[in-house]
C-alpha cells in the first residue's frame, strides 16, 4: 500500500527537521573546542616562537576582542545573505583560520586566531536565532542540547590538547589543527541549509527599529546579565589554578579541579533551558545562578583546601546555568528571529568586551593588593550585578514591551 502524499511531506519534514538538529549540534562542537584547546599549549607556543608574555596572552584575548567587533554586525550580514549562508561561510573561514593559526610563525598564529574568533562569532550570535525560528515549541530543549555539545567538546578540547601535542608527528601545530576534523563534518552536514535558505529576513533601514534595542532596559539588562556571567566564567577559568595552587594543591591537582569546574557545568546547560522555557518568569533562575556565584566567591575567601572541590563544583553550576540563561533570553525576550539576532548581537558584543576585561583587572587587582581579597570582592560584585540584571532580563516581557 503506498504512503499517503501527506505523510510523505511529515516524513520528510520530520527528516529535514532532524537533519538540521544534527547540523546545529556538529557546528556546537566547533564554537569552543578552537579556543579551549589553546589555552594549555601557550607554554609550548611561548617556547617555540619565542614570543612574549603578553603576545602570549593576546592570543587568548584576541577572540573575545573578534566576538565584541563582529557580533552586532553578524545580523546585518545575516539580514543580506540569509542565516544559513552566512552560517556556512563562517565554517569555512573557521577552517581557514585553524588551518592558518597551525603554520610555524607568529603572524600566521595571529591571523588565524582572528578569522577563528570572527567566524565563532558568527555561530555565537546566530544559532539561538537559528533555533528560534526553526523549533519555537523546542526552544528549552534544542538550546539545552546545543550548550552540552558546545561545552563537552569545549572541555574535551582543554583536556586532551596536551596529550596529542605529546605525540612527535603532531606537536602543538597538529594539536590545534586536528580539531578541523569536527569542522569539515559540520560544513558537510549544513549543506542542505545553504540550499534551501528558508530562513532570511531582510532588514529594513527603520530608523527606530534599528535604535530602540540600545534604548530597551529589557536588552540592556540581558547584556548586563550575558556580560556579567561570562566575565566570572573566563577570570575564574584563568586565576582559579593560581589561587587554588595558594591553598597547597599542585599543578595537575589543579588543573582537574578547573576540568571539574568544567565538567559540573555540563548537566545544568542541559536543565536549566528547560525550565526556563517552561516557567511564565526566569527571574528565580537568574537570582539562583547569582547567590551560587555569590556563595562560590565568597567560599574562596576562607583559606580551607578541603572545601575547594565544593567551591568549583558551585562555580561550575553557576556558569552553566547563567550561560544557558543567558542563550535562552535571546529567544524568550524577543517576538522574531531577526530581533533575537540582534539582541544575540548586542548582548554577545558588549557581554564578550567585558568579559575580556575581567582577567586582565583581576591580575591587576591582585598585584595591587598583593593577594585574592581584592579580586574575590570584585567578583562579589560582579555577581550582584548579574543577580540586579537577572530581575530585569528574566521578567515575562519582551525588547519592545
Amino acid at each position: 500500500m503506498s504512503k499517503h502524499p501527506e505523510n510523505l511531506i511529515n516524513e520528510s519534514s520530520l527528516k529535514d527537521k532532524w537533519i538540521i538538529v544534527l547540523g546545529i549540534m556538529l557546528i556546537a562542537t566547533t564554537l569552543r573546542v578552537p579556543l579551549t584547546s589553546v589555552g594549555p599549549l601557550i607554554p609550548f607556543i611561548r617556547e617555540d616562537l619565542l614570543i612574549s608574555n603578553t603576545i602570549a596572552g593576546f592570543i587568548t584575548t584576541l577572540p573575545l576582542l573578534a566576538f565584541a567587533f563582529f557580533s552586532p554586525i553578524t545580523p546585518k550580514i545575516a539580514g543580506r545573505i540569509g542565516m544559513e549562508v552566512t552560517i556556512g561561510l563562517s565554517l569555512i573561514m573557521l577552517i581557514i583560520g585553524m588551518s592558518l593559526r597551525s603554520v610555524a610563525g607568529i603572524e600566521f598564529l595571529l591571523t588565524g586566531t582572528l578569522l577563528i574568533g570572527l567566524a565563532i562569532a558568527v555561530g555565537n550570535v546566530l544559532i539561538p536565532a537559528f533555533i528560534k525560528i526553526n523549533f519555537p515549541l523546542k526552544v528549552g530543549l534544542v538550546t539545552g542540547l546545543y550548550a552540552v555539545f558546545m561545552n563537552v567538546f569545549g572541555a574535551l578540547g582543554s583536556g586532551l590538547s596536551v596529550p596529542l601535542s605529546s605525540l612527535k608527528s603532531l606537536a602543538w601545530q597538529g594539536s590545534l589543527f586536528i580539531w578541523v576534523i569536527l569542522v569539515i563534518i559540520a560544513l558537510i552536514i549544513w549543506i542542505p541549509q545553504l540550499r534551501k535558505g528558508y530562513v532570511k529576513e531582510e532588514i529594513t533601514a527603520d530608523t527606530h527599529d534599528q535604535t530602540s534595542l540600545w534604548h530597551s532596559p529589557v536588552a540592556w539588562a540581558v547584556t548586563i546579565f550575558m556580560g556579567g556571567q561570562s566575565l566570572a566564567f573566563y577570570t575564574a577559568i584563568t586565576w582559579l589554578p593560581e589561587l587554588l595552587s595558594s591553598l597547597g594543591y599542585g599543578l595537575s591537582a589543579s588543573g582537574w579541579l578547573v576540568f571539574l569546574m568544567q565538567f559540573s557545568l555540563i548537566p545544568t546547560t542541559f536543565i536549566i533551558p528547560m525550565f526556563a522555557e517552561r516557567m511564565t518568569s526566569q527571574v528565580p533562575i537568574a537570582v539562583g545562578t547569582a547567590i551560587v556565584f555569590i556563595l562560590s566567591f565568597v567560599m574562596l575567601f576562607f583559606p580551607i583546601k578541603a572545601l575547594a572541590p565544593f567551591t568549583v563544583l558551585l562555580l561550575g553550576v553557576a556558569s552553566g546555568s547563567g550561560f544557558s540563561l543567558s542563550m535562552m533570553f535571546f529567544s524568550l525576550r524577543t517576538t522574531t528571529g531577526l530581533e533575537a539576532a540582534k539582541l544575540s548581537g548586542m548582548a554577545q558584543s558588549l557581554g564578550y568586551l567585558l568579559a575580556a576585561t575581567g582577567p586582565v583587572f583581576v591580575g591587576l587587582l591582585y598585584d595591587f593588593g598583593n593577594g585574592w581579597t581584592l579580586p574575590l570582592i570584585f567578583l562579589i560584585f560582579i555577581s550582584i550585578l548579574i543577580l540586579l540584571a537577572g530581575l530585569i532580563a528574566g521578567q515575562n516581557r519582551t525588547i519592545k514591551t
